[in-house]
C-alpha cells in the first residue's frame, strides 16, 4: 500500500512517519511540506519517499539539490495533476488551513483511505459531502481526538441518533483557562501557543486557546456524523482524557475516554486501513491511580468566540466559512503581533456583520469565495 503525507514536517506528520515503521506494507509514496524544507530534505534522506514536494515555491530548487537523486520533487503547481494521474490506498491530511481545499478534491477522488487532521477543510467544504457521488471512493476517518472518539463510537455501536439527546466535544481550556479578562490583554504568541496538554502547531495552538478550535470541531462533526447543531454542545474538561460524551434520552452517558497522546488515533486508523489490531498501545490504568475528571461549561465572557459562534452557528452555511477565514486571518494578525489576543474575537465579531455571498456548490467556488472574503478584510 502506498501513502501520501500532505504536512509530513508538522506533529502528525512526523508521528505518521515513525509509526509507519511498524508496518512494513506501507510504502511511502509522496510527502508534502509548506515552509519547512530543511525538515522535509532531512525526511527525504531518512524515509526515501518516491516524491516530494514544498509549497513554498522560493524553496523548490535548493530542496531539489539536496535530495537524494532517487526521490523526485514535485512542483506544487504540478500537485493536483500529478494527484489526479497517481492513485494511493492511503492518504493524510495534516496541513492546517483552508488552503488545503487547493487539493482537497484531488484527494479524496484519487486515495481509499483518508486520515483526515484538516477540520478547516471540512468547515468549508462539508456540505458537499451530501452531494450525490461527491465523495466516490474515499473512506474518511477522522483524526483529530473528539472525532476519532466518536468515530470509535459509532462504527462499534449500533445507536440510532434519535436515541441520542446530546453529543459533547471536550476542550482543554487551552493555557489562559484560569486567566481573567485583564491579565489576557497582553499575553504573547508564545504563551497562546504553550498548549498545557498537546503539542500542536501554531494555528492549532491559538485556536485551542480562544476555543475557535472547538467551534470548528463541532461544525466538523455535524458535517462527519450528520449530528444536529442543536444536540452539539462544548464542555472544557482540563485534563484532556475524556474526548466526548454521548448523553441519551434514557439518562445514560458514555464518556469516550483515552490518553492524550496523538498516537492512539493515529495506531487505530493505520489498523483500521490494514485491517489488523494493534499490540503497540499501552494499557489504561484505572487501578492505584488517582485522577479527577472536572467538566466546566464554557464562560462566554472568557471566550467571547464562543459567544459569537453561537449566534453564527444555525445561521447560512456562508457565515460559518466567513467564521473560519475571518478567525484564521485574525490569529496571523496575532502571531505577527499586528493585534492583541483579546482583539481576536472582536476582529472575528467585527467582519462576520458583513453581508457576503458568492455560489459555494464546489470546491473551486468555495475556494474563491474564501478569497473574496480574505478581500474584504483589514490585513493591516
Amino acid at each position: 500500500m502506498k501513502i501520501n503525507i500532505y504536512g509530513s514536517t508538522g506533529v502528525i506528520g512526523q508521528k505518521s512517519l515513525k509509526l509507519i515503521n511498524n508496518y512494513s506494507n506501507i510504502k511511502i509514496n509522496l510527502l508534502l511540506a509548506n515552509n519547512n524544507y530543511k525538515k522535509l530534505i532531512s525526511q527525504s534522506i531518512q524515509y526515501k519517499p518516491k516524491y516530494i514536494c514544498i509549497k513554498n515555491s522560493k524553496y523548490y530548487e535548493f530542496v531539489k539539490s539536496k535530495i537524494p537523486k532517487n526521490v523526485n520533487i514535485i512542483k506544487h503547481s504540478d500537485l493536483n495533476l500529478f494527484l489526479e494521474k497517481n492513485f494511493v490506498e492511503i492518504s493524510i491530511l495534516a496541513v492546517s488551513g483552508y488552503n488545503a481545499l487547493l487539493y482537497f478534491d484531488s484527494i479524496i477522488n484519487n486515495t481509499k483511505f483518508l486520515g483526515l487532521v484538516n477540520k478547516e477543510v471540512i468547515v468549508s467544504a462539508g456540505h458537499l459531502f451530501k452531494k450525490k457521488n461527491y465523495i466516490k471512493s474515499a473512506k474518511i476517518f477522522p483524526i483529530d481526538s473528539e472525532h476519532f472518539s466518536l468515530f470509535n463510537f459509532f462504527n462499534n455501536h449500533n445507536y440510532r441518533l434519535i436515541d441520542i439527546k446530546n453529543v459533547y466535544l471536550t476542550a482543554s481550556g487551552g493555557p489562559f483557562l484560569n486567566y481573567n479578562s485583564n491579565k489576557l490583554a497582553n499575553v504573547s504568541v508564545k504563551e497562546a501557543t504553550n498548549h498545557p496538554k498537546w503539542k500542536m502547531g501554531k494555528k492549532n495552538s491559538i485556536d485551542s486557546a480562544t476555543l475557535a478550535n472547538k467551534c470548528l470541531e463541532l461544525i466538523e462533526a455535524h458535517y462527519l456524523f450528520d449530528i444536529p447543531y442543536d444536540k452539539l454542545k462544548i464542555l472544557i474538561h482540563p485534563e484532556s482524557l475524556v474526548h466526548s460524551i454521548v448523553e441519551f434520552y434514557n439518562g445514560i452517558s458514555i464518556f469516550n475516554y483515552f490518553y492524550n497522546d496523538m498516537d492512539i488515533p493515529l495506531i487505530n486508523f493505520f489498523d483500521y486501513v490494514m485491517n489488523k489490531k494493534s499490540i503497540n498501545l499501552k494499557s489504561q490504568y484505572f487501578i492505584n491511580k488517582n485522577f479527577n475528571l472536572n467538566f466546566i461549561k464554557p464562560d462566554e465572557k472568557k471566550f467571547p468566540i464562543y459567544k459569537i459562534f453561537n449566534k453564527v452557528k444555525n445561521k447560512e452555511i456562508e457565515k460559518k466559512i466567513m467564521f473560519n477565514v475571518i478567525n484564521e486571518n485574525a490569529v496571523e494578525l496575532f502571531t505577527k503581533n499586528k493585534i492583541k489576543f483579546n482583539d481576536i474575537s472582536k476582529y472575528v465579531n467585527k467582519y462576520l456583520s458583513l453581508d457576503l455571498k458568492m455560489p459555494i456548490n464546489n470546491v473551486n467556488n468555495i475556494f474563491k469565495f474564501q478569497l473574496y472574503i480574505k478581500n474584504k478584510l483589514d490585513i493591516k
